[in-house]
């Protein structure tokens, strides 16, 4: 491992953190991908209804840490969620609430909170999800 590579895990630790400590909580069945650890199962698909009640969410990057509801959402997200650990890599323990930001001024400006949220838009480019998950997709006009 370089040492850009090792900041770059210190950089979102406390993120990553926040990941590993939703994972346990729910009971998740670990993988490790691609130096990602993938946590996934009942109790990850349970707390997203928790959180986002009818939003459908299927998988979500916390750092190091992503959260899928079965190992098929894993698979099927891989790609974008691996934009959003770029993005965590980039903006280490400012990540969570400059995502909420986004969000929040989303949605003050009458936008939806996920599909007009900047750092979603850049996933959506750059890692489109299987139609199967498309619905959820932003409307992609331009690159954020």
């Amino acid at each position: 491992m370089t040492t850009r590579r090792a900041l770059a895990y210190v950089w979102a630790s406390p993120t990553t953190l926040l990941g590993l400590a939703a994972g346990v909580a729910c009971g998740a069945t670990w993988q490790v991908r691609d130096g990602v650890l993938e946590a996934s199962g009942a109790g990850v698909a349970r707390g997203f209804e928790w959180l986002a009640p009818q939003r459908g969410i299927v998988a979500m990057t916390l750092g190091h840490v992503v959260l899928g509801r079965d190992a098929a959402a894993l698979d099927d997200t891989r790609d974008h969620e691996r934009v959003h650990v770029a993005q965590c890599e980039r903006w280490g323990a400012a990540f969570v609430p400059a995502y909420l930001a986004a969000s929040a001024i989303a949605w003050a400006r009458g936008g939806d909170a996920y599909r007009d949220n900047p750092f979603e838009r850049a996933a959506w480019t750059q890692a489109p999800v299987p139609a199967g998950l498309a619905a959820a997709s932003p409307s992609i006009d331009a690159p954020a």
